[in-house]
């Protein structure tokens, strides 16, 4: 498997390391703040491309291909967003069958 890294990517769906910092420190964001904070990104990501799609339709300024970029980085990020939930709820039925 290669090495992946994000490091180079300003993309606006990947959070940043400082938001992910669950040290317990005082100055560390919770778990909900960043993941309200990545659903917003992805929304932000959402109504950008839906902006730019609009925009094409009625005439405007734009390309098709920035156009199809910003749809497919909006279905990208949604998509890991739903992985993501995915992934939390699978752990919170694990947590939930757990016996005490």
């Amino acid at each position: 498997m290669s090495n992946v890294s994000l490091a180079g990517l300003a993309n606006s769906y990947v959070p940043d390391a400082s938001s992910l910092d669950m040290g317990g420190g005082a100055g560390g964001a919770n778990f909900g703040d960043v993941l309200k904070s990545a659903v917003h990104s992805v929304d932000q990501v959402n109504d950008d491309a839906a902006a730019k799609v609009t925009n094409l339709l009625q005439g405007g300024s734009g390309d098709v291909n920035s156009v199809m970029i910003a749809v497919e980085k909006a279905d990208v990020s949604f998509q890991l967003m739903m992985q993501v939930r995915n992934k939390i709820v699978s752990a919170y039925q694990d947590i939930e069958k757990m016996q005490f």
